[in-house]
């Protein structure tokens, strides 16, 4: 069974980083030089996925241009000598086949994913969110596929450990782990948002799904959730109830770069993660300590 098919949901108004995503996408804002949307259709690649399906609304059509060619610029390169920024762009354009769809009204995360559905069909598939950025050595949704694998293709929610504290901020799943590792979990419910004093685990879901086919069928069973919305959580609740559904521990670094915190600790982290421009962050920083009389 092989997943050919991711869907990367695009369609929210990213009111949190206004006023620059009056006209710019927030999933276009670049963390560095790279847009964060970037990250996520690379790790599609890299996990193995043929087929991207983009659920977008209005004004985001320079998610798709990004990840198309620009002859003009392309030319404008090649003419100048700029071959290894042309060799970059050109890598963006040739990455994945691309496919868009609208969601003309935003109903949440599973309203979202249900408008791929006549792309789907009754695939298997990915789900990766844009503002979620999973950085290790490999990628994290090639590890949620292995297990749907190991597991004759059911679907696997990823998932990561939080502070007891900040369970209320996250999806908890609840289940029993099915290896002496306790890395892979047969998933009894997924709680939205619980207080910690009712958290089943500390188990959070940061953005990361293998989902079956038959998550179709729940979608359009589940009746609107919190906010009037359609939510993801509700029909994976469904679908478990019916069918195994597994969760997993995933390897690798989640930033949540949708909102301004993470957004910076990401930029900060990625400067300094890059050879190229870890000294350059180290002196700023250091500048800044010093001119601001920061006390460490």
């Amino acid at each position: 069974m092989n997943i050919r098919k991711a869907v990367i949901p695009v369609a929210g108004k990213g009111t949190r980083f206004l006023p620059a995503t009056k006209q710019t996408p927030k999933e276009m804002l670049p963390i560095i030089n790279i847009p964060m949307v970037h990250y996520s259709v690379m790790e599609a690649v890299e996990s193995g996925i043929e087929q991207l399906i983009f659920v977008t609304s209005s004004g985001k059509g320079s998610i798709e241009n990004y990840f198309d060619r620009n002859l003009e610029l392309e030319n404008f390169l090649e003419q100048n000598g700029k071959i290894k920024e042309l060799e970059l762009i050109q890598n963006v354009s040739s990455m994945i086949e691309i496919i868009t769809v609208r969601q003309k009204e935003q109903l949440g995360l599973g309203h979202a994913i249900n408008c791929a559905s006549p792309i789907i069909g009754n695939e298997t598939f990915s789900v990766i969110l844009g503002d979620d950025i999973v950085r290790g050595e490999r990628p994290a949704t090639k590890q949620l596929i292995e297990v749907s694998k190991k597991n004759n293709g059911k679907s696997v929610i990823g998932v990561m450990e939080v502070p007891n504290a900040e369970t209320y901020r996250y999806g908890i799943v609840d289940g029993e782990f099915i290896d002496d590792k306790r890395l892979t979990l047969l998933m009894k419910a997924m709680i939205e948002k619980p207080k910690p004093s009712e958290a089943p685990t500390n188990l959070a879901t940061p953005g990361r799904y293998i989902l079956s086919g038959n998550i179709f069928e729940c979608l359009n069973e589940i009746p609107r959730g919190v906010g009037g919305e359609y939510q993801l959580t509700d029909a994976i609740n469904m679908l478990a109830s019916r069918d195994e559904v597994y969760a997993h521990k995933f390897d690798g670094d989640r930033f949540d770069t949708g909102n301004i915190e993470g957004f910076l600790n990401a930029t900060v982290e990625f400067a300094l993660r890059d050879e190229s421009t870890k000294e350059l962050m180290l002196n700023i920083i250091r500048e800044k300590i010093k001119t601001y009389g920061i006390k460490r």
